[in-house]
């Protein structure tokens, strides 16, 4: 596997141990291994502590947080996304039923040239776009 990007649905199926969560933990596995990146936008960061505040409060967004450091995952914050990558994203959002989050990873999957993680059926509308690994 070449570097990728995962999206905050393989993120939050990871950290819940949910369904597909042993596909996303073997991807890591293989990033490290191969030295390999894999990416995650500031946008889908902020959608997983988002997910977890709203199941647990600050405690477990806490852990979600400190859980994703502890990850092998490179965080693209606002320095790289500019404008280039917001406009693709909202291109995919204006021509798609996504959520503005999912074009965010779609469009970083697309600049970065890499697969997409992600279990997310809306998704579906861009693997004319971008190559996807689906972890379920």
């Amino acid at each position: 596997m070449k570097s990728a990007v995962v999206d905050s649905y393989a993120l939050i199926s990871y950290l819940e141990r949910e369904e597909g969560f042993e596909a996303v933990a073997k991807i890591f596995d293989e990033c490290v291994a191969k030295d390999r990146e894999v990416f995650l936008s500031i946008v889908n960061w902020g959608e997983v502590i988002y997910h977890a505040f709203r199941a647990g409060g600050e405690k477990t967004a806490k852990l979600a947080e400190d859980a994703m450091i502890a990850l092998p995952v490179q965080l693209v914050g606002l320095e790289e996304i500019k404008r280039d990558l917001t406009r693709e994203a909202a291109q995919l959002k204006a021509a798609h039923k996504m959520s503005y989050a999912d074009c965010f990873a779609a469009a970083l999957a697309m600049k970065k040239k890499c697969e997409l993680i992600t279990g997310d059926k809306e998704f579906k509308q861009v693997e004319d776009k971008i190559k996807i690994r689906w972890i379920k």
